[in-house]
């Protein structure tokens, strides 16, 4: 089992490793610990790279597969047992963290004023969409909404996180936000993530400390994806 570190600590850019497995046709290797964050929830996955004996290799891809997180290198391999300093790439994570903060504010807007719930999303730095149901969009929402989650950027609300027990956190309605409970039957313990004042959700990514460090943010495009299923295209600037 790769113990996932960034589930604790989100700040953390370099960390130490050991190799416990290899796929050398497909170069990547498996560790027991590691910072990358891995694709999943519509975040992508963090880039960076590692380092052993004189070798400094990019780390390109980084998935997670059973109980095992397994890094994509574009080099050459270490050996299984060998320790591995690995380096996050810290600006693009930190964009990331900032665009995944800003969904949740979006979402907390959103299910305060309308109690729609998400239906997918996706993110890139400083980029995302996230998918509602909604028939139709009400009047004026890019507008409104814009508003609102700005004014929340700039209330600097601390954005903290906890763990609750599976069955606490799934009979809490509130805590799972999207139409369809995702969380694998195997997780036996929930992380969630706390905008005070704001939203409160179940959630695995990476996240900014408080909602000053999002920076501004604006619709840019709304779309009708079939009935019952509208689109938000957003973006951050500093």
């Amino acid at each position: 089992m790769t113990e996932q570190l960034y589930l604790t600590d989100q700040e953390l850019q370099e960390f130490e490793a050991q190799v416990v497995a290899i796929d050398a046709e497909a170069g990547r290797i498996a560790l027991d610990r590691t910072a990358f964050y891995a694709t999943g929830g519509g975040q992508p996955n963090d880039t960076g790279h590692i380092a052993f004996n004189s070798n400094s290799v990019l780390i390109t891809n980084v998935r997670k597969e059973g109980d095992q997180i397994w890094h994509t290198v574009d080099g050459a391999l270490p050996t299984v047992g060998q320790t591995v300093a690995g380096t996050i790439d810290w600006e693009r994570r930190h964009q990331l963290m900032r665009t995944h903060s800003a969904m949740h504010v979006l979402c907390g807007v959103i299910w305060n004023e309308y109690r729609a719930v998400t239906t997918g999303n996706n993110m890139e730095p400083l980029k995302a969409r996230i998918d509602y149901d909604f028939n139709p969009l009400p009047e004026g929402f890019s507008e409104r909404v814009g508003e609102l989650v700005n004014a929340e950027i700039a209330a600097d609300r601390a954005i903290k996180v906890s763990f609750l027990p599976r069955d606490t956190a799934v009979a809490d309605e509130d805590l799972i936000r999207t139409k369809v409970n995702m969380i694998p039957e195997s997780v036996s313990e929930i992380r969630i993530v706390d905008i005070v004042g704001l939203d409160k959700q179940a959630d695995g990514g990476t996240h900014v400390s408080s909602t000053a460090q999002i920076g501004s943010f604006t619709i840019t495009k709304t779309e009708s994806k079939g009935k019952g299923n509208k689109r938000i295209r957003f973006v951050l600037t500093d």
